[in-house]
């Protein structure tokens, strides 16, 4: 961990946001080409998930910013879950003393 608490705050992270998942076997994925449609075992009304380093944080739904996508959230994490996805510390006692220190304002 840095000798810096606050520098933990300005590390920068992947944020996925996922449609869906489906799984294929090797082969279906070798004989893929463009205009293929992949069906996925997802609602289209369903919410979206919100990623950060490949783990839920949070869920909302698809918008639309002028020419780009967007996600309007509906439910985001608490804290210790969100520090534990963007952090990923090799134990959960780590997660907990982040958390605190963010929720008491000491970092």
């Amino acid at each position: 961990m840095p000798s810096d608490p606050h520098a933990i705050l300005k590390l920068e992270v992947p944020i996925i946001v996922r449609l869906a998942e489906t799984r294929m076997t090797v082969e279906q994925v070798l004989m893929l080409a463009p205009g293929a449609i992949l069906e996925l075992e997802k609602r289209a009304d369903e919410d979206l998930d919100l990623m950060v380093n490949n783990r839920v944080i949070g869920a909302g739904h698809a918008v639309k910013v002028g020419e780009n996508f967007g996600i309007r959230l509906s439910f985001v994490g608490d804290v210790s879950t969100r520090v534990a996805a963007a952090t990923q510390p090799e134990d959960d006692d780590d997660i907990d003393s982040i958390a605190q220190g963010l929720l008491a304002g000491q970092l």
